[in-house]
């Protein structure tokens, strides 16, 4: 019974902040998204072009179309966030096929996506904005945190399938 209460404590210690460690929301979503990123562009820098290539179904995204797919979002979550019009100008899924030319798509999203995080107060991200219905900017943020998980863990199906080991469990 001890160790329960000893491990209990222990447990609600190392959730809570100490004074003046306190995280704002953006700053844990920002947190959230970053640990995303890291992996999706470590897997765009590993993926050969036969990797790129997969398609474990004719009905599923190739790897690229993933990736590309991946790059696109962050501009339509980040700028909705924002409460702006979109910058992109390309359709990345259909256009961007090489190595190279993905982690060029995939940094353009995220370094805007950044530049959205680093103007973000807390009291900007409770102003409610519509996407895919009504939200607010912290729920699109968390939303596109979300969506970047659900298309890597598909990234992480198609590694395994081809005998790579994911950039999250190096």
């Amino acid at each position: 019974m001890l160790y329960r209460r000893v491990l209990a404590a222990l447990a609600f210690l190392a959730c809570t902040p100490l004074a003046g460690e306190a995280q704002s929301v953006t700053e844990s979503l920002a947190g959230l998204y970053d640990v995303t990123k890291t992996n999706i562009m470590a897997t765009a820098e590993l993926a050969d072009a036969e990797l790129l290539a997969y398609r474990p179904t004719d009905e599923v995204r190739s790897t690229a179309e993933l990736l590309g797919h991946i790059a696109n979002a962050q501009f339509a979550f980040c700028s909705a966030a924002a409460g702006e019009s979109s910058p992109q100008t390309e359709n990345y899924e259909e256009t961007r096929t090489t190595r190279d030319g993905l982690i060029e798509a995939l940094q353009a999203g995220f370094q805007y996506c950044d530049g959205v995080f680093d103007a973000m107060t807390d009291e900007d991200g409770a102003r409610a904005v519509t996407f895919i219905g009504p939200s607010t900017a912290h729920g699109v943020l968390a939303f596109n945190s979300a969506h970047n998980y659900e298309h890597y863990g598909n990234l992480v199906t198609y590694m395994r399938m081809n005998g790579i080991v994911p950039p999250s469990s190096r």
